[in-house]
């Protein structure tokens, strides 16, 4: 299904019902509207949610560890250290969300979109990512070590402290996100130099680098001009 960019783009849009309720341990939530909802530490852990919703929807701590979700939308929606470990999502949609120490390590991601989303300590350790897309999103110190990555891109993104320690990459394409605040200076933590990884450039400049004056800090843009896009192999 072709990405949508808002709610009537969903092909059950008009099947969606409101959520009644609190969220429940091991509950089913199939063609769920849940909007402008607000959850304090709820214990969703193993929650199924098909084909639903979520706008404008606060979760304030809690668990949804091992929680599967399938076709799901999320838009205007705030996680904040909140515990989605082990969790399954396939086809999910993240819309202008902010996600601020959560923990989602060892989680399986398939056809995941995040679109001018914020992500802020984001823990993604032996996740299993497969055609995701970071799309015009903010990444502070997401941590990926030892994640496997097929086919994920990061167009218009800035990574600061991105920390991608022992993962394994296929097909990542980083052109045209930023390390590094630009404004600060302060770099990134992605190791340019992969083990048995190849490193693609679109063009390249076979003259050395100027250094820059003491005290001057650059940031690194991976844009066509430079290193880009890691193709297989594993990045130390």
């Amino acid at each position: 299904m072709k990405s949508p960019r808002n709610l009537t783009d969903l092909p059950f849009a008009d099947e969606l019902h409101e959520a009644d309720g609190d969220l429940e341990l091991e509950g089913y939530y199939d063609r769920v509207l849940f909007d402008g909802s607000s959850f304090a530490d709820a214990d969703a852990g193993g929650a199924r949610f098909m084909e639903s919703a979520l706008t404008g929807v606060t979760f304030d701590g809690g668990r949804l560890r091992r929680a599967r979700l399938s076709d799901v939308w999320l838009s205007e929606t705030r996680l904040v250290g909140s515990d989605v470990a082990e969790a399954s999502w396939t086809d999910v949609w993240f819309n202008g969300c902010v996600l601020a120490g959560v923990q989602a390590f060892s989680g399986v991601l398939r056809r995941v979109t995040f679109r001018g989303c914020k992500l802020d300590s984001v823990n993604f350790r032996e996740c299993k990512l497969t055609d995701v897309l970071f799309e015009d999103c903010v990444l502070r110190d997401p941590d990926f070590g030892g994640a496997q990555l097929t086919r994920v891109r990061f167009p218009g993104c800035q990574l600061t402290g991105a920390d991608f320690t022992k993962v394994t990459c296929a097909d990542v394409d980083l052109r045209g996100a930023v390390l590094g605040d630009p404004g600060a200076g302060h770099q990134g933590r992605l190791r340019l130099a992969a083990r048995g990884a190849h490193r693609h450039a679109a063009a390249h400049d076979p003259r050395p680098a100027a250094s820059p004056p003491p005290g001057h800090h650059r940031r690194r843009a991976l844009t066509a001009a430079g290193p880009s896009c890691y193709t297989s192999g594993q990045i130390s």
